[in-house]
């Protein structure tokens, strides 16, 4: 692994109050360099320390510079939940006391950090916080993504307004998530086999197997781009949001590991089943290219009940 400090951050990051360091850790793949060094100058203000864990992207370290970020560089690509853990540690190691896991597509708002910190502080006086999260808009779409509730038959959608600090949901996504340290020691860290898919859930719904709750902060805003592009089906009646047959693979591999675990809702599998049937229905009829989504898909689902976790087999295998 290489470490590079980019703009000074180490140094800055000495000196800090310990009970309200916040390490961001920014995984990357490829990135925009544009996009990438916008969220990084929206972030970096609202941190005590940046580090950036990159998984194999050439021209990384000239793209970073003056950024005020460190540069955690991978040799291969170990995959999100990994490098999300390489900078877990190096937070731990400096003596953070939170760490704020971001896409690289994530650009937080001003104040975001500060109002997720304030509803960490607040709720923490009477409740057992594993996490908090902003509310986010996709720049796509007309309105914010809602938090959620899981229920059956479908989940409860929890829409944020002014007159809402926070709402207690059931999971969040990685990006925006802020985390204390002291709760991943507790929790654990991402499930790195896992690699990429899912990584959110699995680690959202073992906290709350725990005992902690998890809160969306409506005070607290980022945009981010969810998920792959959008294709229209049916005429263009419905879109769907497409997905590389690999990326179906780890869809259709992570959901059924979920299935498999104690801490996996029992009510989220019930009503999660239809839209995986759903999906592969989609993507072997409408969407291609069909027969590498089936064989990827069908590995998924197969490798997930034999209980495989690691890189897709089929990508290394091309």
């Amino acid at each position: 692994m290489n470490r590079t400090d980019l703009g000074g951050a180490e140094s800055e990051h000495r000196g800090l109050d310990p009970r309200r360091s916040v390490c961001a850790v920014v995984v990357t793949y490829r990135p925009d360099v544009d996009a990438l060094r916008a969220a990084l100058a929206a972030v970096r203000p609202q941190v005590q320390a940046l580090v950036v864990v990159d998984n194999a992207s050439p021209g990384m370290l000239p793209a970073l510079v003056d950024t005020g970020a460190i540069l955690l560089a991978q040799a291969t690509n170990v995959g999100l939940a990994r490098a999300q853990n390489i900078g877990i540690e190096w937070a731990r190691q400096h003596a953070c006391s939170h760490v704020l896991i971001l896409d690289q597509d994530s650009v937080p708002g001003p104040g975001m950090v500060d109002a997720l910190l304030d509803a960490w502080q607040r709720r923490s006086v009477t409740d057992r916080v594993g996490a908090v999260g902003p509310r986010f808009r996709d720049s796509r779409e007309q309105r914010d993504a809602p938090f959620v509730k899981v229920a059956f038959p479908m989940s409860r959608k929890l829409w944020c307004d002014a007159t809402t600090r926070e709402v207690e949901c059931d999971f969040l996504i990685s990006s925006g998530a802020l985390i204390p340290l002291a709760v991943i020691d507790d929790v654990g860290e991402m499930d790195d086999g896992l690699f990429i898919d899912n990584v959110d859930l699995e680690w959202s719904f073992r906290a709350r197997w725990r005992g902690y709750n998890l809160y969306g902060v409506c005070a607290a805003t980022m945009e981010h781009h969810l998920g792959d592009e959008r294709r229209p089906v049916l005429g263009g009646l419905h879109q769907v949001v497409t997905h590389g047959p690999v990326r179906l693979y780890f869809i259709m591999r992570n959901r059924v590991t979920l299935y498999r675990r104690r801490h996996t809702p029992r009510v989220w599998i019930a009503q999660d089943l239809p839209r995986v049937v759903a999906k592969f229905l989609i993507f072997s009829v409408l969407v291609g290219p069909r027969g590498d989504n089936v064989r990827f898909m069908l590995r998924g689902l197969m490798d997930g009940i034999r209980g495989r976790t690691g890189p897709c087999p089929l990508e290394t295998a091309r």
